[in-house]
């Protein structure tokens, strides 16, 4: 019989954390009389729960999702009413596992772009799930430098692994036709496999403003809406109504 520690054996299968909580639950075990078998589940309990975290702190690094942004501090009341029960039917993340879209569209400072975080936020740390946000504008560069360096094959690859992408304010790209043909080439990669949400300040009628060509900016729009969810983000503007509350509590001081 092998004399080497168990916890040295541990380490040596990569169980490093498993190892680590050893001697703590091998102590307790005997305070308390525990027998072999509710020893070894707790202990590899406690490695999967340790895996777990770990992977959603990678999950949630590789994100790159705004800061401040999460659930509990999204001020759902000053939504729309049908927009607030949009938001609960895609907490539940099937549209992820349908490869659907969610469409946002809403002029400057009516929280199109605060909303998605906190639902991308969600979704990582309740079900798992790879998300990715980028402003619209950084994906387009970063795929024009892959195409230029020949790598535009393995750049979206490479973004394919995310389950869904947060792509933000759409309506700002330079629009240029080089960057019309990659995003395009971005849509086509994930219509019908992967999910992405897209924030714009232009409704579809002004989309030939980002693909210039009618027929591509058609064919665009249609593999985007073909399985949709639409939220129009209306009402008075979130950041005027901050200013002003702001200046009011700074006069009432």
């Amino acid at each position: 019989m092998s004399t080497t520690p168990i916890p040295l054996m541990l380490r040596s299968l990569s169980l490093s954390y498993m190892a680590s909580q050893y001697e703590d639950l091998h102590g307790q075990a005997a305070r308390e009389g525990w027998d072999h078998e509710r020893f070894l589940r707790l202990l590899c309990e406690r490695e999967l729960q340790h895996r777990a975290e770990k992977r959603t702190a990678r999950i949630l690094r590789e994100a790159h999702l705004p800061e401040g942004k999460s659930l509990a501090s999204l001020d759902q009341d000053r939504l729309p009413a049908r927009v607030r029960r949009q938001l609960a039917a895609l907490l539940d993340g099937r549209f992820v596992d349908r490869a659907e879209n969610v469409l946002a569209f809403g002029l400057s400072g009516r929280g199109t772009t605060h909303l998605w975080p906190p639902v991308a936020q969600e979704l990582i740390l309740t079900q798992g799930r790879r998300v990715y946000f980028t402003p619209a504008v950084n994906l387009v560069q970063h795929l024009l430098v892959a195409k230029r360096d020949l790598r535009l094959e393995a750049a979206l690859r490479k973004l394919d692994a995310f389950d869904l992408i947060v792509l933000d304010d759409i309506g700002y790209i330079q629009q240029s036709r080089e960057e019309m043909e990659v995003l395009f080439a971005f849509f086509a990669e994930r219509y019908e496999r992967r999910s992405l949400m897209i924030t714009s300040n232009l409704v579809f009628s002004e989309w030939d403003k980002i693909f210039k060509d009618p027929m591509t900016t058609a064919a665009a729009i249609d593999r985007l809406v073909h399985h949709s969810t639409i939220i129009e983000m209306g009402g008075p503007s979130i950041r005027m109504e901050e200013a002003k509350a702001k200046k009011l509590k700074e006069k009432g001081e």
